[in-house]
């Protein structure tokens, strides 16, 4: 077995060693995990089992378990419930509601702390710490969200009840985008994986700031002080040199409860408690490799024959020091990020897509064939502006904003990467799923005290929305595979002349 990590293969200790039955039995399931496409494989299938769950013979089950079976924290007094006209749970306290807002506001906000971590990151460490690197990507960032919103807003202009959906075609999916290009080999060089990394996480960025700024409701001041009183402590934690989880974490649940209290978006809180966690390593390489060598020197020299580890103290100990070392140079917001990446991309990530991607296809859709199909889109604001903002805001923007800051001579293209590989990167930056659901949940979420006219539209609008994500994402899928399908592959350029390699997930 080896261990892969930012595109480095390390063998470990049981390489080459004969697997033992649990390891054979679980090997299948491994080798997928470590597919780079694994988490991408997952959403589509439970997109694909939401929509046929929803539109099947047991449709009202889907709506009940997502969006009336009331769930509460026990440890909160209980509160009187009542059921709004789309299933929506209302609760005097706040804290009994339906599945499907603990998985948008409470599971996802775990997603957000993946993504700031994953961020911050980028911005110490990553590609966009160096400004002539980060330049092409965030150029191109701006670019895939202003177009798209611009599209948006032609077919849906202010003052109108849809215009609140122009956040939606801002967003990129990256574990879907980097998996399409995971398929494609040498076709997709290396520095063009890097260059949609960090344009995704760039543009999550943005994602997120169009999100807590123009999708927060009225405000309570006192519970955004407690939020901020609560980030000045995390900041006072990670300045004392407080490195492990359980000191952020804890915290971190009262910060998720202001944020939501405030009246901002809760899974901010995620992308607020990153933002606090240390990036700094307590011991530096030097002394690691030190007391490392150190402790594998112990562990030969009481290394005795016939005892092993298990009857062996001294080797315990040395194996207890060589995991001290480990915890000590590795910085917590990396050991977070790996702890959590497996748990987001199997678990919360489709979790979230089968709650959201049921959507019923009207009869709207379906009775004209194809034509029909095209027409109802095109007659509906809402959809053409995510599809065509999708589909082609997308690409556009990459392309345009890229060429500009290349003809400014403020960037140039990655090693190895021609402006047919932007053109293909851009249509695959049209894949918005994961954050454009969730922005669209945002837009066209149900007031509390809506008439059942307006919760009506606002549940239409959603699945309108919905639909046109998914036909959006699926068509730039196709056109940006078979536009980098058209590239020649080609021999990876030096690693010093390309930099550090993406990570393989």
């Amino acid at each position: 077995m080896s261990m892969a990590v930012h595109g480095v293969h390390i063998p470990t200790a049981t390489e080459e060693l004969s697997p033992e039955a649990g390891e054979r039995l679980t090997r299948p399931f491994a080798r997928f995990a470590a597919l780079s496409s694994a988490g991408g494989i997952m959403l589509i299938l439970c997109t694909l089992g939401a929509m046929f769950w929803a539109n099947s013979q047991w449709a009202e089950q889907y709506h009940y378990v997502f969006h009336e079976l009331p769930l509460a924290i026990g440890l909160l007094p209980d509160t009187a419930l009542t059921t709004g006209i789309d299933g929506k749970i209302v609760s005097q306290a706040g804290h009994v509601k339906n599945l499907h807002w603990w998985i948008n506001d409470l599971l996802m906000a775990v997603f957000f702390l993946l993504v700031g971590l994953e961020i911050k990151r980028e911005i110490l460490v990553g590609e966009l710490s160096n400004v002539k690197k980060a330049t092409l990507p965030v150029f191109a960032a701006l670019g895939g969200m202003i177009a798209p919103a611009g599209i948006y807003m032609i077919f849906n202009a202010p003052g109108t009840e849809t215009f609140r959906g122009w956040g939606i075609p801002m967003a990129t999916d990256i574990a879907f985008a980097l998996g399409i290009l995971a398929l494609l080999g040498s076709r997709a060089p290396t520095s063009l994986k890097i260059f949609l990394t960090s344009l995704a996480i760039a543009d999550d960025l943005g994602a997120l700031l169009v999100i807590a700024i123009f999708y927060t409701e009225k405000l309570q001041m006192i519970y955004l002080g407690y939020s901020a009183l609560i980030i000045a402590g995390l900041f006072a934690l990670n300045f004392m040199g407080f490195r492990r989880a359980i000191w952020y974490l804890i915290p971190g649940i009262f910060l998720w409860y202001f944020v939501y209290a405030s009246g901002v978006h809760a899974t901010i809180a995620g992308v607020l408690l990153a933002a606090t966690i240390p990036a700094s390593s307590r011991v530096d390489s030097k002394r690691y490799l030190s007391y490392s060598r150190s402790a594998l020197d112990a562990f030969e020299e009481h290394s005795k024959p016939g005892t092993d580890v298990k009857t062996n103290s001294a080797q315990r100990a040395a194996v207890y020091a060589l995991d001290k070392n480990n915890h000590f140079v590795m910085p917590l917001l990396h050991r977070m990020e790996s702890a959590i990446h497996p748990w987001a991309a199997f678990a919360i990530i489709p979790i979230f897509a089968l709650a959201n991607a049921g959507v019923h296809i009207g009869s709207e859709f379906t009775s004209g064939g194809v034509g029909g199909f095209v027409s109802t889109i095109a007659a509906d604001p809402i959809m053409i502006g995510i599809v065509l903002g999708l589909f082609l805001g997308k690409p556009i923007g990459i392309v345009l904003f890229s060429w500009i800051s290349v003809q400014l001579k403020i960037a140039e293209l990655p090693k190895g990467v021609s402006w047919r590989h932007i053109l293909g990167a851009g249509c695959l930056a049209g894949i918005g799923f994961t954050m454009a659901l969730f922005i669209a949940n945002l837009a066209f979420k149900t007031p509390y005290d809506a008439s059942p006219e307006v919760a009506e539209l606002a549940l239409k609008h959603r699945e309108h929305a919905t639909i046109s994500i998914l036909l959006a994402s699926l068509l730039s899928t196709i056109l940006g595979l078979g536009l980098l399908m058209t590239c020649r592959p080609k021999p990876e350029p030096e690693p010093d002349v390309l930099g550090p390699t993406v990570d393989s997930q």
